[in-house]
């Protein structure tokens, strides 16, 4: 399936969302250092956590240790910005893509964005005069595109074996 990656989340609700997500659709989920909540933030548990048993999630320290970690396989990384030239729907996705979407307030920073050719660089249409989505509703759109385009392919429940690293869940 396809990897988001959320890098620098603010809001507990909107990662709990893709949580929640990634947990129905099969991917995998990446979350780069710094977080704007803790993993056992009460609002992240209520939008998503208890979905954890469905879905891998993995905090990385930083950018770069999250490309390192997901590099051991043929991937083709995407990041999502309201900058981009092109649309989402002129990509052609294919399995084991990597999402990457940028904090709720900011996007993502341009030290990250410039790791990306322009035709790797993709938007989500919207109205010229509205400033962006909201975080967990960009990445549902960009996921169920991906996924449509893939026929909705379903991984194999009896293959998959969760493997969460959450660092700091209590704290």
């Amino acid at each position: 399936m396809f990897a988001i990656v959320l890098v620098a989340p603010e809001i507990p609700p909107n990662t709990g969302n893709v949580i929640r997500l990634a947990a129905n659709t099969g991917c995998e989920l990446h979350l780069v250092e710094p977080l704007g909540f803790r993993m056992g933030d009460r609002e992240l548990k209520r939008a998503g956590l208890d979905y954890h048993e469905y879905v891998r999630v993995q905090v990385h320290a930083d950018f770069a240790s999250c490309r390192a970690a997901l590099q051991g396989t043929k991937r083709r990384w995407y990041a999502f910005t309201t900058k981009a030239q092109r649309s989402l729907y002129d990509n052609a996705f294919h399995p084991g893509d990597v999402l990457v979407f940028g904090r709720e307030t900011a996007g993502l920073d341009a030290a990250i964005l410039e790791q990306f050719a322009g035709e790797a660089r993709l938007r989500i249409p919207m109205r010229p005069d509205v400033r962006s989505l909201n975080l967990s509703n960009a990445v549902a759109i960009a996921v169920y595109e991906a996924w449509r385009q893939n026929g909705f392919a379903v991984q194999d429940p009896a293959s998959f074996i969760p493997s969460v690293r959450i660092r700091n869940l209590s704290s």
